[in-house]
């Protein structure tokens, strides 16, 4: 029962973070013409931009290459969930990954390039599935040491624990 519980809760982070992204998105496209560049915040500019790479615009122009990319990067992600379901607060980071990678594919599809509207300085323009992208990665990190220092911790005390009663 945990395990569906843990693809119910990635299910429900990787909606809303699409829905978000795509709302966004719209807004930004709605209020600024394509190249259009308004300041925001101090340091930060609103901007009306098209990616057809992935991050920092690698493989720019290669829209085969990119699909494959992401479809691979995917399909290794799920397969890791489906293999560590049980791992605790991995639904989260899986969630923010697949629900950032089908916001930007929805773009591709759509528009056939991302949707990027967030400018720092010598930063490149992002979007909402960039950062959700760029967070999953991290919280996937964190999740994954954390769980691995626990398991190892109790193989440790059981070790230890089995040693002082023989």
């Amino acid at each position: 029962m945990i395990f569906r519980a843990a693809w119910a809760r990635a299910g429900v982070v990787l909606v809303g973070v699409v829905a978000l992204d795509q709302v966004v998105k719209a807004l930004v496209t709605g209020a600024l013409a394509p190249g259009e560049r308004r300041a925001l915040l101090p340091f930060v500019d609103l901007v009306n931009t098209r990616n057809t790479g992935v991050a920092f615009g690698l493989l720019e122009g290669r829209e085969v290459i990119v699909g494959a990319v992401v479809a691979l990067a995917v399909a290794a992600l799920v397969a890791y969930f489906a293999r560590h379901e049980a791992t605790p607060g991995l639904w989260l980071p899986v969630g923010m990954l697949l629900g950032g990678a089908l916001g930007n594919v929805i773009d591709r599809i759509r528009l056939g390039a991302v949707v990027d509207f967030l400018k720092l300085p010598a930063w490149p323009a992002f979007n909402v599935a960039d950062s959700a992208i760029t967070v999953g990665i991290v919280a996937l990190f964190v999740v994954v040491e954390r769980h691995d220092r626990r398991r190892a911790r109790e193989e440790k005390a059981a070790a230890g624990g089995a040693a002082g009663s023989a």
